[in-house]
């Protein structure tokens, strides 16, 4: 996507000193700030402290982090995959990508070899995540011209998190056909939850929909559900961290409850996944529970122009912080992917399979 004019990737491969370039997030919405991640410990450290965050990009940065190790012969793979999986449990991304780059390396017959094919892979990962998500928006777009040929005015959709292109290497998933429809000239209008404890929401999707010039509002994380029933929200569209064989939904917490109310006021709820977030073996989701200073304090600019946090609740009240919930099969009206929007339950599923296997 363009910010002020330029193309940026949210993570890119530097040749001239065989860096891997990252976007700070933390410092969104208020500071634009470029990282270079030079070994396995700081892919590590961008992951786990959400420098990068989002279910794809995280896989593509831990594709970088196994070619970083090897490119300095830190450790043998297999021991840089375990480090680099322990940083979030959630995303289905990490794994898949860690893997994808693992067998790569395998047969290679020396450490040369071995990290000419890891940089290989994790270069192919961010370019299929680009192909993909442009797919996603081009399948998902339909959705979007058929509310706008239905009524007048813009078509108001309701977005949780952050799913936008800083989710991903670029365009995003849900975001990306809110983008396309933009592109096309439909008239869309963006609710953006601000997706507490961390408002990715409020600090990043709302930056992301801003630079597109895209009109959207943000409200509170409990503002949607009273949108809904005053008819103000045509669509909701959200993304997933880990999408199960059997259709469950894994994303950011509170998008249990922006389905439960958009199934009560009859509004579609769908979410855009890509391939590689789908957990085909099991339907057990690991379920992060981060540090609870995330919910007892709040990041932002103060009067001076500065970063700063400041605490919100009692200093002796616990605090809890689970970062995903999972929002059942029967409240999701579909998944759109690269291969076409299908049923969000194991025919849907099936059916998919079938649409990859035949490639």
């Amino acid at each position: 996507m363009k910010i002020d004019g330029t193309h940026y990737r949210s993570i890119w491969f530097d040749e001239s000193d065989h860096s891997v370039n990252i976007i700070d997030q933390t410092r969104l919405p208020h500071f634009f700030d470029v990282l270079t991640l030079n070994s396995l410990d700081d892919v590590c450290h961008a992951i786990r402290s959400m420098q990068v965050r989002g279910a794809p990009l995280i896989g593509a940065a831990a594709a970088f982090g196994l070619y970083l190790s090897l490119k300095k012969g830190d450790l043998p793979p297999e021991q840089a995959g375990k480090l680099l999986l322990a940083t979030r449990p959630t995303a289905v991304n990490l794994q898949w990508a860690i893997n994808r780059v693992l067998d790569t390396v395998q047969q290679a017959p020396d450490n040369e070899v071995k990290t000419a094919a890891a940089l290989a892979s994790a270069l192919a990962i961010c370019d299929e995540d680009v192909s993909n998500c442009t797919a996603i928006g081009l399948h998902g777009v339909t959705l979007i011209r058929e509310l706008d040929a239905a009524k007048t005015g813009p078509v108001n959709i309701l977005t949780h998190c952050n799913a936008g292109w800083l989710a991903t290497v670029d365009r995003g998933t849900a975001l990306a056909p809110v983008y396309q429809a933009w592109e096309e000239g439909i008239d869309v209008h963006v609710w953006v939850d601000e997706t507490r404890p961390r408002n990715q929401g409020a600090s990043i999707t709302a930056w992301e929909l801003d630079k597109q010039h895209i009109p959207h509002t943000v409200i509170s994380d409990n503002t949607g559900g009273h949108l809904m029933q005053a008819g103000q929200v045509d669509l909701c569209l959200v993304g997933s961290d880990r999408t199960t064989y059997k259709g469950n939904v894994c994303n950011k917490i509170g998008t249990y409850l922006k389905a439960l109310a958009a199934h009560d006021n009859a509004v579609p709820f769908y979410v855009a996944v890509p391939v590689s977030s789908i957990d085909w073996v099991s339907d057990d989701i690991p379920i992060e529970e981060r540090d609870s200073g995330e919910i007892t304090s709040i990041q932002g600019l103060n009067s001076q122009g500065v970063l700063d946090t400041v605490r919100l609740t009692p200093e002796g009240s616990a605090a809890l912080n689970f970062a995903f919930d999972i929002t059942p099969a029967r409240l999701v009206s579909g998944l759109i992917t690269e291969k076409g929007i299908v049923s969000a339950d194991e025919q849907g599923l099936v059916r998919l399979k079938g649409l990859l296997n035949s490639d």
